[in-house]
């Protein structure tokens, strides 16, 4: 029997560095075959008898009539560690093995096997150390092979005795895309072949949908991309992703290479090489080039991070329920789940539904989702998205915050479903991998960091054309109101033909207000400690236990009916005595990261503080842990009026033992003295670096070592009394306004980080 290879294209479609591609050609067959999607020009370029066949039936189906009717004796393909991928492959593996073909699988989707990095770490990666580390150990990933040049031809494709298989009303009903359509997906009406007998690839027409997209893809597109990247070598050595702009459009400030990466028309190893390659000339130059994970290679270890993390987590990687490494919260319009078939014992979450818990929340997601939140910056990435099926890094950060632990409080599954349906870019485990991360469920958890919907965007584009060119009722508002429209005055709103709540949403909430109410949340889910795969959570009680314990506050609500810090317990439930499949001690509030990130190393600039939540200053007077700037503000503001008040009460006292003393103070009734304080403070800060798991504990002591005051202060209108310093209480008072005061400002000094 002659080798006769069948090479199943999915997401590899290219001829440059295939690993897959290169073990097929190397088994020398008699006749090639391709079954997938999008390279058939390259093919016929290689060998004009040899194009993409696309054979329009499910492969599980029609992979075993195919072993038959063409005499297959191999099966060549990419390895693929999604979930559904790697279900669907060892179905094919199955079928294959039963009628005596061999199948060849290789690893070339990511810079290192995926499943080599989790056996080296010992689990997934949840951090980006841990990801250089095990790769570390594997060596460096492979150099990119070159593109083949010769290739068969293939041979007798007659496929007179196999019938088409239909999908039954599942596909249909389970289809993500219908609304998109005009009409019902017709691709597999035309039989095996297509509607010209040619195999030939489903065209717009056929799929009853229309391109919104600029982009474009295949092999030959990327390549250019590349190749203009790295000839300019400056950009390529110095990039920095944080400091690129989210506003930046037409063109975009990053490579946009992230769709060609998805659909693997770019191979990431040849992207790896030649960035490599150019850093490494420019560092012999005696210039400084970025590293890790700013860089260009950087944004290549987050990727092989999160797919490293969904194959050593598996099927529940991409939902919170039975997963160990998501943190539960009982965010609104929590998932539907029905049972895995392959485990009964588990669930799986039902894609495109969720329970509506919240009749608000639902509006509110509904008009995330559709760019009508009455947040401009939060608008146009919206709609730049669902028209264009790509936005920046920064501003996927800023919507999904927004939707999650930064306004809304809904639950980030929600989201990434849209980012699913919408992204040209989507990868499975990216896209979970990013939510969790910007929801601080898993990979993050410094939920103070907050994106602002007004200030976060005017860092890169102060005069809002980004707004303006996505969201065209704005295009003509003055800029002091382009990310605050509703604040612009009635006349000026006319003269710019949109009214605001008119021709432009009103925003659907306060958005500072929601933001202290998200903390509140955070905090309290944080310290209830839940994980997706604990037994409360796993049986649906986590949600009333933490009601119980901290009130409308864990749901993220306004109407909170106990105003408890989380360390205070409420009701009957008791931390300690919930059944917990894993236990994982008490969680304190982060302070210090440890992976770098890329939006925490953004460019930051002065900012309003008002607009941004940051993590708290250790603190003298606030005793509780971790409290936020308002806290801080309270306290400070509640001891000054004691000191002040005690200061009065006692002043009567203190002028009589002036009177009685001898001493150097005085009393006048015709100056007013300049209050001086000498004030020495001590203070000592221990921060105990994050672990790769992303959890983090500080401590901070700050002791007062010596009070030295001479003050004034002001007593009736009569007179002022001139505070010995002999006087133990009154040194005690004048102490405690000085450290008030002092604390104040170094408050007011504090440099605070805008996000």
């Amino acid at each position: 029997m002659p080798t006769r290879v069948l090479y199943w294209f999915r997401t590899d479609l290219r001829l440059h560095d295939s690993p897959a591609l290169k073990a097929a050609l190397d088994l020398n067959p008699e006749v090639f075959l391709d079954c997938q999607n999008a390279v058939s020009d390259g093919l016929s370029q290689l060998n004009s008898k040899s194009r993409l066949l696309v054979v329009r039936e499910s492969p599980l189906t029609i992979l075993p009539k195919l072993f038959k009717a063409w005499n297959i004796s191999h099966l060549v393909f990419e390895k693929d560690t999604d979930s559904y991928a790697r279900r669907r492959d060892d179905e094919v593996v199955s079928k294959a093995k039963e009628v005596g073909v061999e199948c060849i699988i290789k690893s070339g989707r990511t810079l290192w096997d995926s499943d080599d990095i989790v056996g080296i770490n010992g689990g997934p990666t949840m951090t980006t150390t841990q990801l250089q580390k095990a790769g570390q150990k594997l060596g460096p990933p492979p150099r990119p092979i070159p593109t083949p040049t010769p290739i068969p031809a293939p041979g007798d494709l007659s496929l007179k005795h196999v019938t088409q298989g239909h999908p039954g009303p599942e596909y249909f009903n389970a289809d993500q895309n219908q609304l998109n359509r005009s009409s019902e997906d017709s691709t597999y009406h035309s039989g095996l072949r297509g509607p010209n007998g040619d195999f030939s690839v489903p065209t717009m027409e056929e799929l009853k949908m229309a391109a919104s997209t600029p982009h474009r893809g295949g092999e030959k597109i990327a390549l250019e991309i590349l190749e203009k990247i790295i000839n300019d070598k400056q950009f390529t050595a110095t990039f920095s992703k944080p400091d690129t702009a989210p506003t930046a459009f037409q063109p975009a400030s990053t490579c946009l290479l992230s769709p060609h990466m998805h659909f693997g028309s770019i191979s990431c190893r040849k992207f790896y090489w030649v960035v490599l390659d150019v850093i490494e000339q420019w560092e012999k130059s005696g210039k400084k080039a970025t590293e890790p994970p700013c860089s260009l290679t950087g944004q290549l270890f987050f990727r092989d991070m999160y797919f490293a993390a969904q194959a050593g987590i598996g099927t529940y990687f991409g939902q919170t329920l039975h997963n160990p490494k998501v943190r539960y919260i009982p965010w609104h319009l929590p998932s539907k789940h029905q049972p895995n078939p392959d485990d009964p014992t588990k669930s799986l979450l039902v894609k495109g539904t969720y329970n509506v818990d919240n009749k608000e929340a639902e509006e509110w997601f509904l008009r995330w989702r559709e760019g009508r939140t009455g947040f401009p910056w939060i608008d146009a990435i919206m709609i730049q998205l669902k028209t264009e099926g790509w936005v920046h890094h920064l501003a996927r950060h800023a919507v999904a915050c927004f939707l999650t632990r930064g306004g809304c409080y809904i639950d980030w599954e929600r989201g990434a479903e849209v980012f699913e349906e919408w992204l040209l870019d989507h990868e499975i485990a990216c896209n979970a991998g990013n939510w969790q991360w910007l929801s601080c469920t898993a990979f993050f958890s410094q939920f103070m960091r907050i994106y602002s919907p007004i200030t976060f965007p005017q860092k890169t584009d102060k005069e809002g054309n980004y707004v303006r060119h996505y969201i065209p009722q704005l295009k003509n508002f003055p800029e002091k109101y382009i990310y605050e429209p509703w604040k612009c005055p009635i006349a000026d709103q006319r003269a710019a033909g949109c009214v605001i709540g008119k021709d432009y949403p009103k925003p659907m909430f306060d958005w500072k207000d929601r933001k202290e109410i998200c903390i509140r949340g955070m905090k309290a889910a944080f310290e209830a400690g839940y994980h997706g795969s604990d037994v409360d959570v796993i049986n649906g009680k986590a949600r009333e236990i933490l009601k119980e314990r901290f009130g409308n506050d864990i749901e993220g609500d306004a109407d909170t009916a106990s105003k408890n810090e989380p360390g205070e317990q409420k009701g009957k439930a008791k931390p300690e005595t919930r059944p917990r499949a894993s236990q994982s001690g008490s969680v304190k509030l982060p302070v210090k990261r440890g992976q770098t990130t890329l939006d925490a190393m953004f460019v930051r600039k002065k900012v309003k503080p008002e607009d941004e939540t940051i993590p708290p200053p250790p603190n003298p007077i606030v005793k509780r842990g971790n409290p936020d700037l308002s806290e801080i503000i309270d306290e400070i503001i509640n001891a000054t009026k004691a000191a002040k008040s005690r200061l009065e009460g006692d002043h009567h006292d203190i002028r009589k033992r002036q009177d009685s003393t001898s001493s150097t103070s005085t009393v006048t009734s015709t100056h007013t003295h300049t209050s001086i304080s000498t004030f020495s403070q001590t203070t000592t800060s221990t921060e105990l670096e994050q672990t790769e798991t992303s959890t983090a504990t500080s401590t901070s002591t700050v002791s007062t070592s010596t009070v030295l005051a001479t003050v004034t202060a002001t007593g009736t209108p009569n007179g002022v009394g001139r505070v010995s310093p002999s006087d133990p209480q009154a040194v005690m008072v004048a102490g405690w306004i000085s450290l008030v005061y002092l604390t104040a400002m170094v408050l007011k000094l504090v440099k605070v980080v805008n996000y």
